[in-house]
C-alpha cells in the first residue's frame, strides 16, 4: 500500500462496515483515527491514509492531497486527479489487506480531504454506500467535470459546517450542497454553532447518520 496510513479493527470477525477517513491540509493519518471508538459504538473499521505532500509546519510536518494555490480557494486540476488515482489505488489495495464490507464502505473526508472524497465518491458513486464531507467544499470547475452517472442518486451524503468556519466560509458549504442537489444526491446537511473542527454536536450527528443509514439498512445481493 502506497500511502502511510493508521487502522482501527472493531471487535468481531469480518467482513466490517468500514470508514476511510480523509485528513485535512496539514494534517496526518493520526488526526481523524482517534474518533473511530466512538463513532456507530465502535463498530467501523477505521482506515485513514495520510496525504503524500510534506506539509512544513514550523519545526513539524503536516501532509496534504494536493498544493493549493490562489490562497486555498483553488487547485491544480491535474494535482487533484493524481491523488484521486492515488487513493484510488489505496482503496484497492485495502479491500485485498482488510475486511471490507464491500456493501457498506463510506468514504469521508475533511477540509482538503473532503474535495478528494468528494471527486472520487461523485465519480464512482456505486462503489461506496455513503459519502461524508466535514468542513470542506465542492469546487465548482471540479462537479462541472463529473461524468454522468445515475448511481449518485443512491449515494446517501452527509455535509457539516461550522457557521463561523475561518478557513473556507460556511456559504462554500452552502453552495456545495446546492451543487449536490442538482447532482441528485440524497444529502444530509447540517450547520454548527463552531469554527473549522469537528465538535462535539457534529462528531454525535456523524455517529448516528453512520448507524441509521449505513448499518441499518438491509441491503439486498
Amino acid at each position: 500500500m502506497d500511502l502511510a496510513h493508521t487502522y482501527y479493527e472493531p471487535a468481531g470477525a469480518g467482513p466490517h462496515p468500514t470508514l476511510v477517513a480523509l485528513h485535512g491540509w496539514g494534517a496526518s493519518a493520526f488526526d481523524l483515527i482517534g474518533l473511530a471508538p466512538y463513532l456507530a459504538g465502535g463498530r467501523f473499521q477505521v482506515i485513514c491514509p495520510q496525504g503524500a505532500i510534506s506539509v512544513p509546519l514550523g519545526g513539524a510536518t503536516g501532509f496534504g492531497w494536493f498544493p493549493l494555490i490562489s490562497g486555498g480557494q483553488v487547485a491544480d486540476g491535474g494535482a487533484i486527479a493524481r491523488a484521486a488515482d492515488a487513493l484510488r489505488d489505496f482503496l484497492e489495495s485495502a479491500r485485498e489487506r482488510y475486511p471490507i464490507d464491500p456493501r457498506k464502505l463510506v468514504l469521508l473526508g475533511f477540509s482538503q480531504g473532503g474535495v478528494l472524497a468528494y471527486l472520487v465518491a461523485l465519480t464512482d458513486p456505486a462503489r461506496f454506500a455513503g459519502l461524508a464531507a466535514l468542513s470542506s467544499w465542492l469546487p465548482p470547475a471540479l462537479a462541472a467535470a463529473l461524468p454522468t452517472n445515475e448511481a449518485r442518486h443512491q449515494l446517501t451524503t452527509l455535509v457539516q459546517h461550522g457557521s463561523d468556519d475561518e478557513i473556507i466560509a460556511v456559504a462554500r458549504a452552502r453552495q456545495s450542497v446546492e451543487t449536490l442537489r442538482g447532482l441528485g444526491v440524497p444529502l444530509t446537511y447540517r450547520e454548527y454553532a463552531m469554527g473549522h473542527q469537528i465538535g462535539d454536536a457534529s462528531s454525535s450527528d456523524l455517529s448516528a447518520w453512520l448507524a441509521e443509514k449505513i448499518l441499518s439498512p438491509i441491503i439486498l445481493m
